[in-house]
């Protein structure tokens, strides 16, 4: 019997990873959608071939035919809907953040840890072949020992309103929270735990304007990121996130640079060619080298690494992650725990840019 999966939150997330991503999975079959938009709901009925549509999150929770849930809302109704659905028996598949801070984070992870349930924190860009490659390059010591990580995540996107995104009471943060929790959740699944942060914080759009001219409450959140920190391991680190980086359009991908630097060697991430990675050591300058094929998915999964955008399909390896770790009654990776941590990391930037100096940082016990 395949997995039986229910999608909360019908928006452009579930559009773009999730639902390509069930329908590629022969282990796995959408039978529900829930959104609060009546409109919406009616055209995923159509687009996805879906009859099972509803307002009511927890009326699926209660269903005996679900098996899991993927949770695409907005950001402060991830919390409640995880820990309902961990205590309904049901797997979870989460966006990030988990949730407006990390005692939000932390009742998630503990709710579905003691429900004994497989959870997943949707860290996409774990699943690039680039990714996996550079982690598999530090992992095995072919850069040496790992000095500097370095990620810069850099967007041109319109300075009109991003609705809920842009507000403190529903998302928590903005490009902290949205963009660069991403590259903190890497860097410590590179280099392990982060033990201290210094972080700055700036908003510039004011984001006081909808698409179409109408008037709304100003953004409070950030729009750029900076952040030093300090590995356990004696590595150190350096992120910068914006989304007002004029001409970073590359296509709608950005710039997204991510590099270890390592006693040896040094090795380059960049999303808009996630099939390939810089690499260079003394004498031989930076230069592309092809991922290897075993890197450009999981080993048994259907999809063919050479059709499609690579910078679009590598994202379906997520949900492949989460039926397997469902399947094989394993845990998934990343898990609700990683993206705690990664929000404790990210909720230290936050008070470090309200004290104005280095946070230490506490990580959570599994």
């Amino acid at each position: 019997m395949p997995v039986r999966i229910a999608i909360i939150g019908a928006g452009k997330v579930s559009e773009y990873h999730h639902v390509p991503a069930i329908a590629m999975d022969p282990r796995a079959e959408l039978v529900a959608v829930c959104d609060m938009d009546h409109k919406l709901l009616e055209r995923r009925r159509e687009e996805w071939q879906i009859s099972r549509v509803t307002t009511d999150a927890a009326s699926l929770l209660a269903a005996p035919d679900i098996d899991a849930v993927v949770i695409g809302t907005p950001n402060f109704t991830h919390c409640d809907l995880a820990v309902a659905a961990a205590r309904a028996g049901k797997h979870i598949l989460c966006e990030k953040p988990l949730g407006l801070s990390a005692p939000e984070a932390e009742k998630m992870y503990r709710a579905a840890r003691d429900a004994g349930v497989v959870h997943m924190t949707a860290f996409t860009y774990r699943f690039a072949p680039a990714m996996r490659y550079l982690r598999h390059l530090v992992k095995t010591g072919a850069l040496g020992t790992p000095r500097h990580f370095r990620s810069q995540r850099f967007l041109d996107l319109p300075e009109t309103s991003w609705g809920w995104r842009q507000y403190k009471k529903s998302a928590g943060a903005g490009n902290l929270y949205d963009m660069t929790i991403h590259r903190i959740d890497f860097g410590m699944d590179l280099l392990g735990p982060l033990k201290r942060v210094c972080g700055a914080l700036a908003r510039f759009a004011l984001r006081d304007r909808t698409e179409d001219g109408r008037p709304c409450a100003a953004s409070d959140v950030d729009d750029w990121t900076a952040v030093l920190g300090e590995f356990e391991s004696g590595a150190v680190g350096v992120w910068e996130g914006t989304t007002l980086a004029k001409g970073y359009g590359r296509q709608g991908f950005g710039h997204d640079w991510a590099e270890i630097n390592g006693s040896e060697g040094s090795a380059v991430y960049q999303m808009h060619t996630p099939n390939q990675i810089l690499r260079g050591r003394t004498g031989q300058d930076l230069a592309v080298v092809e991922v290897p094929v075993e890197f450009l998915k999981p080993p048994d999964s259907p999809r063919n690494p050479f059709q499609g955008e690579p910078a679009t399909v590598f994202r379906y390896d997520l949900l492949w992650e989460f039926v397997s770790a469902v399947v094989e009654k394993r845990q998934a990776r990343p898990s609700f725990y990683d993206g705690l941590n990664a929000q404790i990391v990210a909720d230290a930037v936050l008070e470090s840019h309200e004290k104005r100096g280095w946070v230490q940082v506490t990580l959570a016990l599994p």
